[in-house]
């Protein structure tokens, strides 16, 4: 794109305030730069890297590295033999919000999960004794289960259903759902690549229908005191703070969660606990991502947790084999 198109320079003037901000923003996605890739750790780490690592963020996981502009580490023999998984550094900002989570989750639920990134740092961040990874879109759910499989994660169970199929029969059974909801994915220009339509009103209002009935589905797996993580990686606020601001409207039972370590990131575009990176910020593409708590059950009320319904995963799910 050789100008910014009208509908990007009308959504840098609605983001934000600062002129030169939204010269930096628009500049990013017209001229993509490198940025520092991720790679997320699922078995043993080499003592010394075979690339150049960055210094690592106050808040950065310990399974997770940042390498150089340029670094190629998909290239690497230690991929192919499921080491470790490659990732934009912004979907580990946006997947950080679960270092906020105690303690541990033991079921997490991802909803959203080829190619299966949010899926595999739930499983370095927690070992949960029950990952359950739905993608609704049956071509991508071969690149999930060879991604899990590749970085060893064989106990986790795959499934393709639509999300509204599993909100009853795996009702309030998880400790943690992940919704890294579908989008316009504009912060793929960031990357050099082609989005055609993706600033168009029609494309917004379009996903943000969709993952409003995702979250809708999303909000009853979730147990009392269990954890929502919501994120994607586009910067229309209609894909973002408004429809987190409709979840919180319509699930009273959730409340937005404060993440320390990302305070700095808050967005400017919502009066509750969300965050935003930006592809100027040098970190990552862009991403947004918010944490809600479902309110606990008082003791008073003596509810007995349901067990968590095997019998339906094992019917409907695919086993990964070694």
């Amino acid at each position: 794109m050789a100008d910014a198109s009208r509908l990007l320079t009308r959504l840098s003037e609605r983001v934000f305030v600062d002129p030169s901000d939204r010269a930096a923003f628009v500049d990013a996605l017209q001229h993509p730069q490198p940025e520092p890739p991720a790679v997320l750790w699922l078995r043993d780490r080499p003592a010394e890297l075979p690339w150049a690592a960055l210094p690592s963020l106050p808040w950065q996981p310990p399974f997770v590295d940042r390498l150089a502009p340029g670094t190629r580490p998909g290239q690497h023999p230690l991929h192919e033999a499921g080491h470790f998984y490659c990732l934009d550094f912004s979907s580990v900002v946006a997947s950080s919000v679960m270092g906020a989570i105690a303690p541990a989750p033991q079921v997490v639920i991802d909803l959203c999960a080829a190619p299966g990134g949010k899926s595999l740092f739930s499983w370095a961040a927690f070992q949960p004794s029950v990952l359950l990874c739905n993608e609704v879109v049956r071509k991508r759910v071969k690149i999930l289960i060879a991604n899990l499989k590749r970085c060893g994660v064989t106990t986790a169970r795959v499934m393709n259903l639509d999300p509204a199929a599993i909100a009853e029969p795996l009702a309030h059974s998880a400790d943690l759902v992940i919704v890294d909801a579908p989008c316009s994915g504009q912060s793929l220009l960031a990357k050099g690549q082609k989005v055609p339509g993706c600033f168009h009103p029609v494309t917004l209002s379009r996903n943000a229908k969709r993952q409003k009935r995702i979250l809708a589905n999303a909000a009853a797996l979730v147990r009392p005191g269990g954890y929502l993580a919501y994120m994607t990686c586009t910067y229309a606020p209609e894909e973002n703070e408004q429809v987190g601001s409709w979840f919180l409207k319509q699930f009273p039972e959730f409340e937005a969660v404060e993440v320390a370590h990302l305070a700095t990131l808050q967005s400017p575009l919502a009066d509750w606990p969300c965050y935003r990176l930006w592809p100027h910020m040098g970190l990552g593409a862009g991403s947004f991502t918010a944490l809600f708590r479902c309110e606990p059950i008082s003791p008073a009320q003596d509810l007995v947790a349901a067990p968590f319904p095997h019998d339906f995963v094992q019917q409907y799910s695919f086993e990964i084999y070694a």
